[in-house]
């Protein structure tokens, strides 16, 4: 296993995740539900098929796409998403 990947893989999901969206829901639904482990199943499942995917579509676009224009298409795609928040338009 080339743990290099493994963890610089594992500091990059974990702070880009940390108190975001997705930590507020997993907050409310164990909030209102009071079933903490239940909802940490969930999110945990819910967590594994997203990244699933987004493996399977990176590993079949990897003969394609150079990982310089995903990572400009990512930021241009946030960075339009937040000024329509912004502004309200979204």
């Amino acid at each position: 296993m080339d743990w290099k990947i493994f963890f610089a893989t594992f500091g990059g999901i974990f702070f880009a995740e940390l108190a975001d969206k997705t930590q507020l829901v997993g907050i409310g639904m164990s909030a209102k539900s009071g079933r903490p482990v239940l909802v940490w199943f969930g999110s945990v499942a819910a967590y594994m098929v997203v990244t699933a995917i987004s493996v399977f579509i990176g590993a079949a676009f990897s003969n394609y796409l150079k990982p310089e224009i995903v990572r400009y298409a990512g930021a241009s795609l946030f960075v339009i998403i937040g000024l329509l928040m912004f502004f309200g338009k979204m």
